[in-house]
């Protein structure tokens, strides 16, 4: 009950705060809030993260097609089983030749009658496959929170301009957006986009945007075109780099250290010998 009070006194708080001041931008409502102490510190981030949903598109935040984990429509349950418990997921996208070609979802308790009774195992896998949500991957992400509380799902295949699959997006991923990572048993810890590896080498996975890049590692790199260093790096080069290629950018060495037919995973950034000369 204890719980269930606190959780009561955070919302009279924010009827109390948001009751009379309706001519008050929200965010200068909350910070004054703040530092009057009417509410916690944790209580004023989700607030403002809240907020910024309206800001957000489902790409920022979705895992990419390159990380979806899916099951072809011909592997068997027992195959699809083995695919569920291995990546700890409980809704697993079915594909139809390619990625591109998503065809439905497959639902790890929809799996349990199949594996109680043995009988059961030779029944087609897709008697149990579920029609999926398709949004455009510029689809906002207070907009597709809406939908899933509408809808009552969990997960979405997200679609680039042409139609292909561009990732999906999860009700934890919208979430996290909100309160933060949130972690489980079958999790596994994401390594960092940015990792310093000495004093003048510094590993990048490519989805990092191009903002922390210049924050984090003081390198101006431009683009209004693309946001990432994959995608910064991809336009320099006119095709996508594989391993081992190197491009020099704003005083410094990228060399490629992953990547698949379509993106940058990791690039390993070095100041160029000149750069070095001129810092101080």
């Amino acid at each position: 009950m204890e719980d269930g009070s606190e959780h009561g006194h955070f919302w009279n708080k924010l009827h109390k705060l948001f009751g009379y001041r309706q001519d008050t931008p929200i965010e200068e409502v909350i910070m004054e809030a703040s530092e009057d102490g009417e509410i916690e510190n944790d209580e004023v981030s989700m607030l403002l993260n809240v907020l910024r949903l309206d800001t957000k598109q489902v790409k920022e935040i979705m895992v990419p097609r390159t990380e979806m984990i899916c099951a072809e429509e011909n592997e068997s349950l027992k195959e699809i089983a083995g695919l569920i418990i291995d990546s700890g997921h409980s809704r697993i996208p079915v594909y139809r030749q390619s990625k591109d070609n998503i065809i439905g979802l497959i639902h790890a308790k929809d799996l349990l009658p199949f594996f109680v009774n043995p009988d059961n195992h030779k029944v087609d896998p897709a008697s149990i496959i579920r029609p999926p949500l398709f949004i455009p991957d510029t689809k906002n992400v207070r907009d597709i929170l809406l939908e899933f509380q509408a809808k009552k799902i969990h997960l979405a295949i997200a679609l680039d301009e042409y139609g292909g699959t561009s990732g999906l997006v999860t009700l934890e991923d919208v979430l996290e957006e909100i309160v933060g990572e949130i972690e489980d048993e079958y999790d596994t810890p994401k390594p960092e986009e940015i990792q310093f590896i000495d004093d003048r080498r510094t590993l990048i996975s490519g989805r990092t945007s191009l903002d922390t890049v210049r924050e984090a590692c003081s390198i101006d790199l431009q683009s209004d075109q693309v946001e990432t260093i994959g995608g910064l790096l991809c336009e320099h080069a006119g095709k996508v780099p594989q391993k081992g290629d190197h491009l020099t950018i704003a005083g410094h060495d990228f060399e490629i250290k992953e990547a698949d037919n379509k993106h940058i995973l990791w690039v390993v950034v070095t100041p160029s010998a000149q750069t070095i000369s001129r810092t101080p």
